[in-house]
């Protein structure tokens, strides 16, 4: 019986990263870098640049291993089971993590037409945890569903992040470009937060080396699909970023809580803030969407290995590891759960530090990977370069994530060992 066809060709897996990666940052962004100024756009070049890194450090990983579970597989075919576990762990916290903050602030966008979301904790939790499970459906009837949900949101959440862009860059005031450092503060270390902060946006363009299995010529595909995604993803928020700070001042934009729907206010009036804010929705479903199938892969890939516990390699009938996805969902609605007290902003910086966190952990794993294996490659120069670089920006993120976030970060991930030594089969000498 022939090979069934592999249902993630390059547009698929370009939405993946795409949709995976803009979701609910870029549209708080412009409020959070407006008091630092031009240095603010520092720290979206220096991001851009260091997610570009990323991806080509993964785009060599892939070529030489297109394996499912992206950067937990590299980990683990590097320096073995217990870092490979460790890394899979810390990733797949990242996942649900990611998947939580997202539907939150999904909730929250609803908003916009629903306030009685903004003050009825109980409804927001509700429909926060019937998104999250209704998109686990979707993802459990086939890969090709889920890849059609991932291909329509994410040109549906492109289109008015570029109409913004381009209405500023058009018909903006260049009068309201902001000073170079109107903070006051040290260069480097106003750059280096806006780093860190900017990253928030730029987590996610690592999954598209997870689904390896349901990809057609993986080796090949991967790469392509990494460095078009990425550089999609860059330009499209330069453009957006650029955009909304000529069209509103340096002080409202810093005050706004809704950066993108007050600028829409300021060049298409009322109706342009319900606009953005359907494009936030569908940035956010999209990218819930993309969170749910990674988490699915990666449960997947780790449970092949022997390295998680139960049953969850299995696919179900419509190809999909849908028991992998529930596990992930049941995270993603504890958490949700016990994060709704503290109020729907202060829940989402707690979920959204948390997940930047975990995912660059991985990805500094990955990047010693392939130090590790492309080590007298010959012509392997290039190579060993942007996985020293990649470390060293993957590194420069961790440190800037603060100290409460790391230790809560590192404790998370010292939780994994008890797991491990549960499911590790021991040894037995001759």
């Amino acid at each position: 019986m022939p090979a069934a066809p592999k249902p993630i060709g390059f547009w698929r897996g370009w939405s993946l990263v795409v949709g995976a990666t803009i979701g609910s940052g870029i549209f708080m962004l412009p409020a959070l870098l407006a008091p630092f100024g031009l240095l603010g756009i520092a720290g979206w070049l220096v991001a851009g640049a260091g997610a570009l890194v990323l991806s080509l450090m993964l785009a060599d990983l892939s070529r030489s291993f297109p394996l499912i579970g992206g950067p937990y597989a590299y980990a683990r075919r590097g320096m073995g089971d217990f870092i490979g576990f460790w890394v899979g762990w810390g990733y797949w916290i990242a996942i649900w993590a990611a998947t939580a903050a997202i539907a939150v602030a999904c909730v929250g966008y609803l908003s916009f037409f629903f306030p009685i979301l903004n003050t009825n904790a109980l409804a927001s939790a509700a429909l926060t945890l019937a998104l999250i499970w209704s998109l686990i459906a979707i993802n459990s009837r086939s890969i090709s569903a889920s890849g059609n949900v991932q291909l329509v949101t994410t040109f549906l959440k492109i289109l008015p992040l570029l109409l913004v862009g381009t209405l500023g860059l058009i018909g903006g005031n260049y009068d309201h470009v902001p000073p170079l450092n109107p903070s006051g503060g040290n260069y480097l270390a106003v750059i280096a937060t806006s780093v860190t902060l900017v990253m928030w946006a730029f987590v996610g363009l690592e999954g598209g080396t997870v689904p390896a299995n349901d990809m057609k010529d993986p080796d090949r595909l991967i790469p392509r699909i990494l460095i078009a995604g990425t550089l999609t993803v860059l330009a499209v928020y330069l453009v957006a970023y650029f955009g909304v700070i000529l069209l509103l001042p340096a002080d409202l934009l810093s005050a706004s809580s809704a950066p993108f729907a007050d600028a829409s206010v300021a060049s298409l009036g009322r109706p342009g803030a319900g606009l953005i804010a359907a494009g936030a929705i569908m940035a956010t479903f999209g990218a819930l969407n993309a969170q749910i199938l990674l988490s699915g892969q990666l449960v997947r890939a780790i449970a092949l290995d022997g390295l998680f516990p139960g049953r969850l390699d299995q696919l179900n009938s419509g190809g999909t590891p849908a028991k992998a996805m529930i596990l992930s969902g049941v995270f993603a609605s504890v958490l949700v759960l016990t994060n709704y007290t503290k109020g729907l902003v202060e829940a989402f910086n707690m979920m959204i530090l948390l997940s930047t966190l975990t995912t660059l952990i991985p990805m500094a794993f990955a990047a010693i990977t392939a130090l590790i294996i492309f080590r007298g490659h010959p012509k392997a120069g290039r190579k060993l370069a942007t996985a020293g670089l990649a470390f060293c920006y993957a590194l420069l993120v961790i440190i800037g994530a603060g100290q409460e976030t790391v230790f809560y970060g590192f404790i998370l991930l010292m939780s994994a060992m008890p797991v491990y030594a549960l499911i590790k089969r021991p040894t037995r000498a001759d």
